[in-house]
């Protein structure tokens, strides 16, 4: 590997189990949420709505579906990012790491069948949206514990890093669980500042969520940033930031986050200024050092024009071309965001898309990096292209619906479609959603199947 490239993958057979197991748990997020994200499509789909019986369990799908598509699939893929830089494996370690990931496993189960192991009460709060029942909070409280114990191993028990190109992704990564400790630590400090708050309502929930949300939103950009470059070298693409470069990004899209104390100890959590400091700092921070890199890496795709020489490179190629594409597109609509309508989730879909599209890339590559057979190069750019398409249109459809003010959080007659005009946008919606499930779908089926046959044999 050559000193300037940028790469984590590390040689040690312990570390590729464990990350395989943190991958695994990824993917299985993205069956849950794939699963009731059909449930959530056809709720809001004009005509089919009116066809089914279950639209009124709409917002408990959308819970789960949000939890498992944003935080335990992101979160879980950082866990699969953070073991790749595991240092010596002893039996202490190995068995730490372990436990993390089984603790992060059953929470995960439990989280996703929380809806028949207690009260069906959805709260659509922000960023963790919850069911207001006993198993989903033990099932939240274990995840989020599996994630804690791998971000504090992978603290204090680090191997050295191979070259330049790699300390600086290392550097990323590190910042980005830094983030997550001091979002999870502004969650606590939220707690414990509405200890006193009664009912335990939506409300509550929004201001509990409030500040260690946002917070945790740096982390998946920076871990964004991280995986754009890993794809740019795997892409061999010309002219790339530098490592120095990359650390000085990395640095300038962290020091946001520290002003999240700041607002917390400034201002109430109750308090209307607390809510819009952190909006702002979202607003202004969130993109300022991602979009100067995402400008580097489109100029550096430009001018390698579309020679590659490998299939693999052609596949690490179009998953970037197509992330950094869905970010400019969800940025865009997050500018024209006016009022609250379905234009918002339309914004988040896009840049939930992109880091999707990301980390789908780098699993083509770090499956056959683990030792398992490489998903043919041309059904893993069939599903990227087919997972982008319907993205796109999804996002299209929900930001053409904001046009028309359809409300967020809504399914069936509460949509208010009332005209043609009103309904064909969803339809649109509708059926990019499909596009994209079936991405999700060949996603797995290819990435699965990679599992399924087995450790390739090396002499």
């Amino acid at each position: 590997m050559q000193t300037d490239s940028f790469d984590l993958t590390p040689s040690q057979t312990a570390s590729h189990r464990l990350s395989t197991g943190w991958l695994m748990l990824a993917l299985s997020a993205l069956v849950g949420a794939g699963l009731v994200v059909i449930l959530i499509i056809l709720a809001r789909t004009p005509i089919i709505h009116n066809l089914i019986p279950w639209t009124g369990s709409f917002r408990t799908a959308l819970v789960i579906h949000v939890d498992l598509s944003v935080l335990v699939w992101f979160l879980s893929f950082a866990g699969l990012l953070a073991s790749l830089t595991l240092g010596a494996q002893s039996p202490l370690w190995t068995g730490l790491g372990k436990v993390g990931l089984g603790v992060a496993l059953s929470g995960t189960l439990i989280l996703t069948l929380s809806p028949f192991l207690g009260e069906d009460a959805p709260f659509m709060n922000n960023y963790v949206p919850v069911l207001n029942n006993s198993a989903f909070f033990l099932g939240l409280f274990l995840f989020a514990g599996g994630v804690l114990l791998l971000t504090l191993l992978t603290l204090l028990n680090r191997r050295p890093a191979s070259g330049h190109g790699e300390l600086s992704l290392r550097f990323g990564l590190l910042s980005a669980l830094l983030i997550l400790l001091l979002a999870l630590g502004l969650l606590l400090w939220s707690w414990f500042s509405l200890r006193a708050v009664t009912p335990h309502d939506e409300h509550y929930f929004e201001l509990l969520f409030w500040g260690g949300g946002h917070l945790l939103q740096f982390t998946h950009v920076q871990l964004q940033m991280l995986a754009w470059l890993w794809l740019g070298s795997l892409a061999v693409l010309p002219g790339l930031p530098t490592p120095r470069l990359a650390i000085f990004l990395f640095t300038l899209g962290a020091l946001p986050a520290l002003f999240g104390p700041v607002i917390h100890y400034l201002y109430p959590v109750e308090s209307g200024e607390y809510r819009f400091a952190f909006t702002d700092l979202m607003i202004y921070g969130g993109g300022i050092a991602s979009i100067p890199l995402s400008v580097m890496l489109g100029w550096s795709l430009w001018r390698g024009g579309g020679a590659t020489t490998t299939p693999e490179q052609g596949s690490a190629r179009l998953a970037l071309q197509l992330s950094l594409l869905l970010f400019l597109f969800g940025s865009v609509i997050g500018a024209m965001i006016q009022g609250i309508n379905v234009t918002i989730p339309a914004h988040y879909h896009g840049a939930i898309g992109s880091i999707t599209l990301a980390y789908m890339g780098l699993t083509y590559h770090l499956l056959p990096g683990f030792g398992f057979r490489r998903p043919s190069p041309r059904w893993s750019n069939i599903q990227l292209v087919l997972y982008s398409v319907g993205s796109v249109l999804h996002v299209i459809g929900l930001a053409w619906s904001g046009g028309h003010n359809v409300p967020r959080k809504t399914a069936g007659a509460a949509q208010g479609l009332q005209t043609l005009a009103d309904k064909i946008p969803m339809w649109v919606m509708g059926l990019g959603g499909m596009i994209a499930v079936l991405g999700g779908i060949l996603f797995l089926v290819l990435a699965v199947r990679s599992l399924r046959q087995g450790r390739v044999s090396r002499v």
